[in-house]
């Protein structure tokens, strides 16, 4: 599934882009992410923000004078500190978990760009979707212990004892992005991104019969790159 996701995502940006015949933006910077939500008890998840970075390409497809379809795709590494499930042992400073989850993601944004000086001032907002591709959740408990799992990602876990050698997420991940940002004419630029997602990434537990579990994706970024 995770191959078959990122073939179909290369194909796609790489049939828009021969067709529309222009130039290719190289992008990369640094996210602050967070988890946000409840946990399986209901109360409000209290995490700490994660650095975590992106970098991938897109394109500039012209749809009316100033503005513009931008799709593009990215490598993206989100997730959050703190723990997850325990708010309550997470303030006695004896326990943290620090969950990086790593995804391939596609946005897919409207973007407003009128000149302005000798470069071009943009405004860009529109959905992504996202696949996950890999990860790691680091628990440490106090300053001698510290507990390794990876990360898979499924829609429901059945078996209680496959959370002793993984943590697990849902694949999928989509949401809603929106970004400003300023282009030198010589075509390097900046902007400022943020991002909230909108679908829960916690899986089902067959045996947790109330499970009122939501997490979701949030962050903000800056990015920095190149427009051939």
């Amino acid at each position: 599934m995770k191959t078959k996701f990122l073939i179909s995502a290369i194909f796609i940006f790489s049939t828009l882009a021969l067709h529309a015949q222009i130039g290719i933006g190289l992008l990369g910077g640094v996210n602050f992410q967070n988890i946000n939500g409840t946990d399986i008890n209901g109360n409000k998840l209290e995490n700490g923000l994660l650095t975590g970075f992106h970098a991938g390409v897109n394109i500039n497809i012209p749809v009316a004078p100033d503005f513009y379809f931008q799709p593009g795709i990215l490598f993206s590494v989100k997730g959050a500190k703190n723990d997850l499930f325990s708010p309550e042992v997470k303030a006695s400073g004896d326990y943290t978990t620090t969950t990086k989850l790593s995804y391939i993601e596609m946005p897919l944004n409207l973007l407003y760009r009128p000149q302005l000086g000798e470069g071009y001032i943009f405004i860009g907002l529109g959905p992504y979707i996202a696949y996950g591709i890999g990860g790691k959740e680091i628990s440490d408990f106090g300053s001698s212990l510290s507990y390794e799992r990876d990360v898979k990602f499924k829609s429901t876990v059945t078996n209680f004892i496959d959370l002793i050698e993984n943590a697990y997420y849902r694949p999928f991940d989509a949401g809603a992005n929106i970004f400003f940002g300023y282009e030198f004419s010589v075509g390097f630029f900046f902007q400022l991104n943020a991002q909230l997602g909108l679908l829960k990434i916690n899986p089902e537990y067959g045996w947790v019969t109330d499970n009122k579990a939501s997490y979701k994706n949030t962050g903000f970024g800056i990015s920095i790159g190149y427009r051939f």
